[in-house]
């Protein structure tokens, strides 16, 4: 049974659960079709009031061939043209449009031409020339670069065109005629200018190079003679050298030292082994003042031996004058070891001779020891040297990278010297063709007429007036949260969208449409049977009386409250309509007016609003609402809101309320009552309490997102049922559909 109620409720509702973009767009510009067509108007009327008053347009050019003699003279001749040599501003370019378009349509030429032709057109402005900020807002003078060039590099030529419109064709002519004349002088002007700066510029530049490269040397020169150094790089590769090698020979030293050291003690042990006397030897070698003088003035040659050695070769005189010294100091050495070996005071020890001493063992013993001497000076000397030039090739990186700061000024300031003499040499010959030569190709004409773009401002009207007007309707359509079509409430709410209803009309609805005859027997006031013709009948209020029929399963629903989430949404001529159609089902309804702040339905139906459910409420006392009842259809009873009371929220709230509803519901099959909005007062949600159900109408293009989400947080609570898209227009009934 559930699902059957389902699918007859899924038939009955006409209500879309979405629409595509597309579909959306028509409803957008259908709903805004008088904005659209007041905005294609405007446009429309402005464009014709431009098409009116616009003027015939003639148009006359030339052409001019611009040539670059300097870039093409300098390539040939290999002169420099780098940024030390440079001797014009932008004549040292290669031809660039850009930059020469610019300078075609300067103020400074420009200007000229107007001084030029205030003699036949006192009135011209250069703002009549340029076009930028005349009246017509129009470009009236243009110049186009043309593809390619003339000659075989067309690089260095360039053909523009120049072309001016105006409405007078004499005119037009007049003033290229005018701009040729003013380009051919400024071509002269330039050479000229060109021939008496180029030599200028580079005179005033040479004294200034001359001045950098003399203090750049001087600073180079003053570095060399402090530190005497003529290049720091060389030198320390040098000092590299002598410290590895003394490092070297510092190394050998000590290995030979090592050895001999060996040998020394070896020759000590020999001879304690060999002699008794030996301690006596040593202790008279000890005391012998000459024998220690004599080992002195050796450590010293030795010493003075290893120094020259480091400076200069074996062969040297210095060297080989050391070598003998130190031969014959050796020399004296064994004779002065034999002699106090050999005696005491005249007197030879053990008779004469050293008992167990052999004489080429001494002698090798006493060499030994010199070579001791030698070597342990010859060590210390080394260490002395290397240590010296440790701290000499420290300071040499300092030193090096002062010196190629110093030297690449030097050779750079020597370049741009040399470079500034050559183009002095050879400026002088092409000065005068550097820069760019103008040329006019084409003489200007006679302007030729172009129309008068009447046509053109007309369809341009025609076609920007409708584009300019969908986007106003774009633009105000983002910016409105308004909601226009019922698909849109079933995705804001997620309720049953119980229908959608055309505007209904309040007063043409003939009484015969009601389809049921009148019982004057109830009442005789022809102001009653009047009201009666005042409920407003449409098909699609039958089928929304129809949807909520269907809701009655399991229950039926007795009493039904009808509110909205703002004032005006159409909810009392709604719920008149459902009133007409729940008659026709022969259905016995009471009307109820709830809003008693603000009532309503008695206005429509122009009944008397002398009492009704405020004073019903406050009495309190009687059973019988039938005098508070007006009657318009035998099946059709009205309880108008009565005078407004002092606090509405008393008497909805009260006990008296709900009895008062419990009765309707058992002496009524229906009993609609029209409730207050939900935003802004608590009656409606007071009333609501009270009812079987309640139904929402919402007025598309008036109710917001924001004001419908408001509203059915309040009531999600409550019994709501569904919502009744109220005054659809036809497009969203076809996106509905």
């Amino acid at each position: 049974m559930a699902k059957t109620s389902l699918n007859q409720e899924q038939q009955v509702t006409t209500s879309a659960q979405g629409a595509v973009d597309i579909r959306q767009l028509s409803s957008i510009l259908l709903r805004r079709r008088f904005l659209i067509l007041g905005v294609s108007c405007v446009v429309m009327s402005a464009a014709s009031l431009l098409a009116v008053i616009a003027k015939p347009t003639y148009h006359s050019n030339m052409q001019i061939l611009v040539s670059s003699n300097l870039s093409e003279g300098a390539q040939s001749n290999n002169i420099p043209v780098g940024a030390d040599t440079q001797v014009t501003d932008s004549n040292s370019q290669v031809i660039d449009s850009t930059t020469q378009m610019k300078l075609m349509l300067s103020y400074k030429l420009l200007q000229k031409a107007v001084d030029l032709l205030h003699s036949d057109y006192p009135d011209i402005t250069l703002e009549d020339i340029n076009g930028q900020t005349g009246q017509n807002k129009k470009v009236s003078l243009e110049v186009t670069p043309q593809e390619g060039g003339i000659g075989t590099n067309k690089i260095f030529n360039q053909v523009f065109e120049v072309s001016f419109n105006d409405d007078n064709p004499v005119k037009a002519q007049r003033v290229l005629q005018t701009l040729q004349k003013v380009y051919q002088n400024y071509n002269k002007d330039q050479q000229k200018e060109r021939l008496n700066q180029g030599l200028a510029f580079v005179n005033t530049r040479l004294p200034e190079i001359k001045k950098e490269a003399s203090k750049a040397e001087k600073n180079l020169e003053q570095f060399r003679k402090k530190h005497k150094l003529l290049d720091p790089e060389v030198q320390s590769k040098i000092l590299l050298e002598s410290l590895a090698d003394i490092q070297q020979q510092l190394q050998s030293t000590r290995a030979n030292l090592q050895d001999v050291n060996a040998r020394y003690n070896n020759l000590e042990q020999q001879i304690a082994s060999s002699s008794q006397q030996n301690e006596l030897i040593s202790s008279r070698l000890n005391q012998s003042s000459r024998y220690q003088a004599l080992l002195s003035e050796i450590q010293k040659t030795e010493l003075a031996l290893a120094k020259e050695r480091l400076r200069y070769t074996d062969d040297y005189p210095s060297v080989q004058k050391l070598k003998q010294q130190r031969q014959s100091q050796l020399s004296l050495l064994r004779e002065e070891v034999k002699a106090i070996t050999s005696s005491n005071k005249g007197e030879p020890l053990f008779k004469g001779q050293m008992v167990g001493v052999e004489p080429t063992l001494l002698d090798e013993f006493i060499l030994v020891q010199t070579t001791v001497l030698g070597l342990t000076a010859n060590e210390k000397n080394l260490a002395e040297s290397e240590q010296r030039l440790r701290s000499e090739v420290n300071k040499y990186p300092s030193l090096i990278a002062e010196y190629n700061r110093l030297l690449p000024k030097v050779q750079s300031s020597r370049k741009t010297l040399e470079q500034l003499l050559q183009a002095q040499q050879s400026l002088g010959l092409k000065i005068a063709q550097e820069g760019y030569n103008w040329q006019v190709l084409t003489e200007p004409a006679l302007g030729t007429y172009m129309g008068s773009k009447r046509l053109l401002l007309l369809l341009g009207g025609a076609v920007i007036g409708p584009i300019l007007g969908i986007l106003a309707a774009l633009i105000l359509e983002k910016f409105n949260d308004a909601i226009y079509c019922a698909g849109d409430l079933k995705k804001l709410t997620n309720l049953r969208i119980l229908g959608s209803v055309p505007k209904l009309p309040s007063h043409d609805v003939k009484k015969r449409r009601l389809g049921l005859p009148w019982n004057r027997r109830r009442s005789s006031d022809d102001s009653v049977i009047e009201a009666i013709t005042r409920l407003p009948v449409h098909e699609n209020l039958d089928m929304i009386y129809q949807n909520i029929q269907i809701l009655k399963y399991p229950l039926p629903l007795k009493s039904l409250m009808f509110t909205s989430a703002l004032p005006g949404e159409g909810k009392t001529t709604l719920v008149l309509g459902l009133v007409a159609s729940a008659t026709r089902m022969h259905r016995r309804v009471l009307v109820i007016d709830a809003n008693l702040q603000n009532p309503s339905l008695h206005k429509i139906l122009e009944l008397s609003n002398n009492w009704g459910l405020s004073l019903l409420l406050v009495d309190e006392t009687t059973t019988d609402f039938q005098d508070y009842i007006q009657p318009i259809h035998p099946s059709i009873d009205i309880l108008t809101a009565g005078p407004e009371p002092e606090d509405t929220v008393k008497l909805l709230s009260s006990q008296r309320m709900k009895e008062l509803i419990e009765l309707f519901e058992q002496s009524y099959d229906l009993v609609l009552i029209d409730a207050p909005p939900i935003l802004g007062t608590v009656d409606a949600r007071i009333v609501a309490s009270f009812c079987n159900a309640i139904v929402m109408v919402e007025r598309m293009g008036k109710v917001t997102r924001t004001e419908l989400t408001q509203a059915t947080e309040i009531l999600s609570k409550l019994n709501l049922i569904g919502i009744i898209a109220n005054e659809v227009s036809n497009s969203q009934k076809v996106l509905a559909s």
